[in-house]
């Protein structure tokens, strides 16, 4: 994902088995200890991760408009996640762990599984089905020994976006029937490996329009709570991420889709009511229930064609900032999981991983490759923010 940065690579230190602790300035004096039975982002402020920092800096660079740039540049400062989506890209952790101070947490997206989201080609990844041993030895075991040299700082993981999800709902495509051992084998292994003291773990759990249909509650529950108990119930897993990279709204009443001609099969119409419909069903399969919410991008609402339509869509702004203030028993905090402003997917039907859904009208065009930078539609971003920039 994301275009590379020599400035980033300078810094870059190689993952190695070297015991080394490395920590730094603003670190906690001490090894960092969370507690996963405790919602902590009450006590932590999710960090401005500096790669996605310097994005938004060349970005704003590229405005003319004085008053955009000027809230273009807000956006360098709020806490957004740090994505590794491949093996080559574990470079840009350790740099980006440099300025991170004592109250700050580094938010994380683990998202590399062989291959990766079955049911769409935009964010198809780079180990092919089959793959796992390079997954669990380059990726993840790579990643926990970063983690490890840093102990005195604290992260929150997103754990592989779409992949349990699509099992539960796309099972029927022969991609995901090839895939599914992998994923969840490899979910569980993710799992165990980055269970440690200063790591807090989300399962990605998709949202409302996927996994809230009523027929799939239960299933999707037991999906996720199935892999959970594999990996020995880690006790660093506080629950769900739900619209990773998403559009739907938190508490829209009534919800975008409620007026649809099959809105009766499907209960939970706003992400507050799934977070609080799945997250009951999750206590059932016996797995914890708290969850994270991503706002990045679901400002403006009204915009889709159908629920299902995730690709750049058109006319979309910045959400709610990250805050542990949702109101929410269950909903630990609203964050920014999606960097702003990085493509769904190429808007190009002859590039090899166009997906159709990228074609739609209500998707963006023209739009670059899955990952690259979209400085229109981060501009659009910036004038749609809701609450304004």
């Amino acid at each position: 994902m994301k275009f590379s940065k020599s400035a980033l690579l300078t810094f870059a230190v190689a993952a190695s088995a070297s015991p080394t602790k490395r920590q730094s300035p603003g670190a906690c004096p001490s090894p960092v200890r969370l507690d996963a039975s405790t919602n902590v982002f009450r006590q932590y402020t999710l960090h401005p991760n500096s790669f996605y920092r310097e994005e938004v800096e060349l970005a704003v660079q590229q405005i003319s408009d004085p008053s955009l740039a000027a809230k273009a540049a807000k956006v360098a400062d709020i806490g957004t996640f740090l994505w590794l989506d491949t093996i080559k890209n574990i470079e840009r952790l350790e740099p980006a762990l440099q300025d991170v101070p004592c109250d700050h947490i580094f938010g994380l997206v683990v998202y590399d599984l062989p291959g990766r989201d079955c049911a769409a080609k935009a964010s198809n990844g780079e180990l092919k089905v089959g793959e796992l041993n390079r997954y669990k030895t380059e990726f993840i075991d790579k990643i926990a020994e970063i983690l490890k040299r840093y102990p005195n700082t604290a992260f929150a993981i997103v754990i592989e976006p779409d992949s349990l999800p699509n099992l539960v709902t796309n099972i029927d495509q022969t991609s995901c029937q090839q895939s599914a051992s992998g994923y969840r084998e490899g979910v569980a292994y993710a799992l165990r490996q980055l269970n440690l003291p200063n790591v807090v773990m989300y399962l990605d759990a998709g949202h409302g329009g996927w996994l809230g249909w009523d027929s799939n509650l239960k299933p999707g529950a037991e999906e996720l709570a199935k892999v959970y108990k594999n990996a020995g119930s880690p006790s660093q897993l506080r629950g769900i991420a739900t619209n990773v990279a998403g559009w739907n709204a938190w508490d829209l009443t009534p919800g975008e889709f409620s007026r649809a001609s099959d809105a009766q099969w499907n209960s939970c119409q706003n992400e507050k009511l799934y977070v609080e419909k799945f997250g009951a069903a999750l206590r059932s399969a016996g797995m914890p229930n708290h969850a994270i919410i991503d706002t990045g991008r679901n400002g403006v609402q009204g915009l889709r064609e159908e629920w299902g339509n995730w690709c750049n869509v058109n006319g979309a702004g910045f959400g709610i900032r990250p805050s542990a203030n949702t109101g929410a028993e269950l909903a630990d905090a609203f964050v920014w999981v999606k960097p702003g402003g990085e493509s769904d997917g190429t808007s190009d039907s002859s590039a090899v991983r166009y997906d159709s859904f990228c074609g739609k009208p209500d998707a963006f065009k023209p739009s670059p490759e899955a990952g690259q930078w979209h400085q229109a539609y981060f501009e659009m971003l910036v004038r749609n923010a809701n609450p304004a920039l």
